[in-house]
């Protein structure tokens, strides 16, 4: 989501003694970060500035899922689907026939 200028938040947070901060309330709504459970990246620039960024935090037994080489062979799925390039059956034999074809 892009912001104009005059919408960006600009204010001071306090860190507390255990690190935590607190975000605006409408700096979260207008972020989509009041959702719960929402993670966020922290990136400490070399110019001394410190970034939140929103991330998805993916499960170790899904991580093969979001592998560039599976994400690639998904878009060629897809691709196929909606190229047509697809067989349909009604069974396992079926199915089973076409691959020998």
């Amino acid at each position: 989501m892009l912001l104009s200028v005059s919408e960006r938040f600009s204010g001071v947070i306090q860190v507390r003694e255990r690190g935590v901060v607190t975000l605006p309330a409408d700096l979260r709504r207008r972020l989509g970060l009041d959702r719960g459970q929402v993670h966020l990246e922290v990136v400490e620039r070399d110019d001394g500035v410190i970034e939140l960024r929103p991330s998805v935090v993916v499960p170790v037994d899904q991580a093969w899922f979001w592998s560039e080489r599976w994400q690639r062979m998904e878009h060629e799925a897809d691709a196929d689907f909606e190229a047509g390039r697809v067989v349909e059956t009604d069974s396992l034999d079926e199915l089973l026939a076409a691959l020998e074809d």
